[in-house]
């Protein structure tokens, strides 16, 4: 088995993606301990959406490819309480685990993205897939009587993972995005879900906002 990297696991009911940022509230010993752990070694932890279990008690069953998330901030509170701000960094897949700790460490080996097989297809789905997402956003914060130019990164990867990490997806959804190792096919997936959501404008379960999207943004 080729060389496994060891990295503490935060089993939570979301997915963290690459180029994402979290903020998360720490309370428990256990994984207050692990941030400590990471601050301290300038480590990683591994953030990996629980398949079965809860959040706080007992270690949750989780899925096995994660996402590496650097700590940027922390706000420590009198009794322990911690407010954490993090990045996430590079994909995961968990080979095996070690419970011996309080918390739950994975030995992980990356998950590499593929080299794209048809880059005219690539560059094509992603000038539509951001296209799809300028529309989407438009239209949201057409409600709020704001014009706003939408900035994307130069990489596609980083496109697609930062348009399904914005979009009102189920947490089985955004796992399975983050499970594939294509580019290509993750923003074939995400265009038809853009396009729904275009459809649905009218649907006020998700709001977007100027604060959810100030980094992508340029007032007009």
């Amino acid at each position: 088995m080729a060389h496994l990297e060891e990295m503490p696991l935060f089993p939570l009911h979301t997915v963290l993606f690459p180029y994402a940022q979290m903020r998360l509230h720490v309370f428990e010993e256990r994984y207050r301990e692990m941030v400590r752990f990471c601050t301290e070694f300038d480590r990683p932890f591994g953030v990996v959406l629980i398949r079965h279990g809860e959040e706080v008690g007992e270690t949750a069953e989780p899925y096995m490819v994660g996402t590496a998330a650097r700590i940027q901030q922390v706000q420590t509170f009198d009794d322990g309480r911690m407010d954490i701000q993090i990045y996430g960094e590079r994909r995961f897949r968990v080979r095996k685990f070690d419970e011996s700790k309080p918390y739950l460490v994975g030995m992980v080996e990356p998950v590499v993205e593929v080299e794209p097989e048809e880059p005219e297809r690539l560059d094509a789905l992603t000038i539509k897939s951001e296209e799809c997402f300028r529309l989407w956003i438009e239209g949201q914060l057409s409600r709020e009587d704001l014009a706003v130019q939408v900035v994307f990164p130069q990489d596609p990867l980083q496109v697609s993972f930062l348009i399904a990490d914005y979009m009102p997806l189920e947490n089985s959804q955004k796992q399975i995005m983050l499970e594939t190792t294509d580019t290509a096919e993750r923003l074939a997936s995400l265009i038809p879900i853009l396009e729904q959501q275009m459809r649905d404008q009218t649907d006020m379960a998700f709001r977007v906002t100027t604060d959810t999207l100030k980094e992508w943004m340029n007032p007009n």
